[in-house]
């Protein structure tokens, strides 16, 4: 087929995109996999500024709708990696030194992220990815190489994660599962990445962390990827920026929801529902465990206050393959970051402290898995 999307719930491989769906009790209704925020408030503009010292395409190639379509052989199915909200994903090959269109098998494999035309939402994220990961560069951020924009067609190219997201490897079945140590270098990752963002001179919030986001290399080294959802944060002596509210239910801080007031602690709430995926291998949201367990913060948060109950929580397919106290010392972490009062939540310097600290233990310290 052309250039139609096949229907699909949610990116797969390495796309960098995530399904976007609406919260239960909207018009739509939500599904196993965390669903997506959007209020019915006035839009504020959540676009960034651009940083007065660089211009956001400066670092980028701006390919032509030819070259996209010539590097995935007219976006056929073949080539079709995954579709989310934004739109759909394609395996792309380029030339790894001209960016030119190649043919499969030659030069490098790109990951080609095409807009729907009708999604004004998407136009406003495909602008927000331009202007920050055009900007920013760091070891655990996807890069994005390139975009196109002629006319209605909005493409953005980035480079190809082998091992896709952390969603696929935690969740999907038939998957062989993470072993501890790797799961512990993933979350350092992230806490690169985020402590990053946050230490900018104008902080970046990412304000959409979530399993489906994290990508993995060949590897297993974790990137954040899909910054349509980033922002600026509060300049000056302000604590906070007023914005709609967006993100994933299940990850999302719940003053930010409340109240729409968002700043990097927004951030520290998301990761620790990250780290509490990593420790049980559960899904932020999944209504198929019935009402007292949907939540996974709201049924683990009360193992996590004990030391020894906070064993229960583990991911059974570990097989108690763990050092106990990272364990313990990744579940109090967590707590810290989930903490209801946002003025109580670590910094992400903190966090990444405390992670790396536990990186250094002896029982820690092994490969992570076979990268073939």
């Amino acid at each position: 087929m052309g250039n139609t999307c096949r229907s699909a719930k949610c990116a797969t491989a390495s796309s960098p995109l995530s399904s976007k769906n609406p919260l239960p009790n909207s018009n739509t209704s939500s599904s196993t996999t965390s669903s997506k925020i959007t209020s019915t408030t006035s839009v504020i503009s959540s676009l960034p500024s651009f940083r007065s010292d660089t211009s956001a395409n400066s670092n980028l190639k701006s390919f032509t709708l030819i070259d996209l379509k010539n590097a995935t052989k007219n976006f056929r199915s073949e080539s079709f990696l995954g579709e989310g909200g934004f739109g759909c994903v394609f395996k792309g090959w380029i030339d790894g030194h001209t960016f030119s269109p190649t043919r499969p098998g030659s030069g490098i494999v790109v990951a080609i992220k095409k807009l729907k035309r009708e999604s004004f939402q998407g136009h406003k994220e495909w602008l927000a990815e331009v202007n920050y990961l055009g900007q920013l560069r760091h070891e655990n951020l996807v890069k994005l190489i390139g975009y196109c924009s002629e006319g209605d067609n909005k493409l953005l190219v980035y480079e190809y994660m082998q091992r896709g997201s952390l969603e696929n490897h935690l969740f999907k079945s038939g998957i062989q599962p993470i072993p501890w140590t790797t799961r512990v270098s993933i979350a350092v990752d992230v806490a690169r990445g985020l402590s990053f963002l946050h230490s900018l001179e104008i902080q970046v919030i990412y304000r959409d962390l979530k399993a489906s986001n994290v990508l993995l290399d060949s590897d297993f080294n974790a990137k954040l990827s899909d910054f349509g959802l980033a922002r600026d944060g509060p300049t000056g002596d302000k604590t906070h920026v007023s914005t709609r509210i967006v993100g994933t239910r299940g990850y999302a801080a719940p003053e930010y929801i409340a109240t729409g007031r968002l700043n990097v602690k927004s951030d520290i709430y998301s990761f620790g529902v990250v780290l509490l995926e990593l420790l049980s291998g559960r899904r932020a949201v999944d209504e198929d465990r019935g009402s007292a367990e949907e939540m996974l913060v709201d049924w683990a948060k009360p193992f996590l206050n004990d030391r020894r109950k906070m064993f229960r929580i583990m991911d059974t397919r570990l097989e108690g393959q763990y050092s106990k106290k990272a364990a313990q010392a990744v579940a109090a972490l967590a707590l810290q970051c989930l903490n209801v009062d946002p003025r109580n939540r670590p910094d992400m310097t903190e966090v990444l402290a405390t992670l790396e600290q536990l990186q250094t233990m002896k029982e820690v310290r092994t490969p992570r898995p076979n990268s073939k």
